[in-house]
């Protein structure tokens, strides 16, 4: 494979991988949405779509082996491919959660709403930003959004234990509302998950520009 034309073919993996993340970006908003909204329908769209977004999974990790196999690439290069495959995973993995989200909105809307939602849309639209901005910090090679990225996390983690602690207050006043506030705690906790899968992203990125290990606080026990 000539350099002009594996450079190409490095491009249409990164347009493809946005593209991705667009996908479970969107899965996830319509998801949140029919729990607020109350809109069973776009529940079964969101779960019927889990197909599409297996599809580019398979397709993308296809063009990495095939990038990888054909043109021994260097250690940049292998860093960008690698990066690649484990980026497409965590998509993946949003998609799923993003389901998830969907299933456990059809259980919480067979039942009265328990409570206004107030902070797991806000949980939502931060988790959908951390990971269109990790994506962003992949195309665009820029540790510095990738940071930005990992320290909104703590936010998400804040919200997620406010939720669990407001619907626990609420089982315990009520029993008859524990179906539905550990159905919502479960939706919470996906959310959690998809900003987690952002953070990875996000780690991944430092690592690709930088060769610099930040998972796990390795970065800070460097300094």
């Amino acid at each position: 494979m000539e350099r002009h034309h594996f450079e190409d073919e490095l491009q249409t993996l990164k347009n493809r991988l946005l593209t991705m993340g667009a996908l479970v970006e969107d899965r996830v908003h319509q998801a949140v949405t029919a729990l607020v909204e109350r809109r069973l329908e776009v529940c079964d769209t969101v779960i019927a779509g889990d197909r599409e977004v297996n599809d580019l999974q398979i397709e993308l990790d296809d063009r990495c082996l095939k990038l990888l196999a054909l043109q021994q690439p260097m250690a940049s290069d292998l860093r960008l491919i690698t990066a690649a495959m484990k980026i497409n995973a965590d998509l993946e993995r949003i998609g799923d959660q993003a389901v998830n989200i969907a299933q456990n909105a059809l259980r919480i809307l067979r039942q009265p709403p328990l409570r206004p939602l107030l902070d797991i849309p806000r949980m939502a639209d931060l988790a959908e930003a951390m990971t269109r901005d990790s994506l962003d910090a992949f195309v665009r090679k820029d540790p510095l959004l990738a940071r930005a990225v990992l320290a909104r996390d703590d936010e998400v983690d804040g919200l997620k234990d406010q939720v669990f602690r407001v619907l626990l207050t609420h089982m315990m006043a009520d029993p008859g509302t524990i179906e539905r506030a550990l159905s919502l705690i479960l939706v919470s906790r996906n959310l959690e998950r998809i900003a987690d899968h952002a953070t990875n992203i996000a780690e991944d990125v430092i690592f690709l520009v930088e060769a610099r290990e930040v998972r796990h606080h390795y970065e800070a026990q460097d300094r």
